[in-house]
């Protein structure tokens, strides 16, 4: 027959192996949003840069048009 000390330990380890637990799968829900945020932080920012290359591809294409297609100066 076990003895009631020996419950009692048993009892506690549990206790604590369940609190242990419970923190682990806060954790584990937390670290699971911040990846979840972070993703669409960065499918945002990929959109972004996307946007912003565009952008400086159609700059770069108006600032080195063919010169010859432009009028001439006006003292011509």
């Amino acid at each position: 027959m076990p003895s009631p000390d020996r419950d009692h330990n048993a009892e506690h380890r549990l206790t604590e192996l369940e609190t242990r637990l419970a923190f682990q799968e806060q954790a584990l829900q937390e670290l699971s949003e911040a990846l979840a945020d972070a993703r669409i932080e960065g499918q945002k920012t990929r959109e972004l840069l996307i946007r912003v290359l565009d952008d400086l591809k159609q700059l770069r294409r108006a600032l080195m048009a063919d010169p010859a297609s432009e009028p001439p100066p006006p003292h011509y």
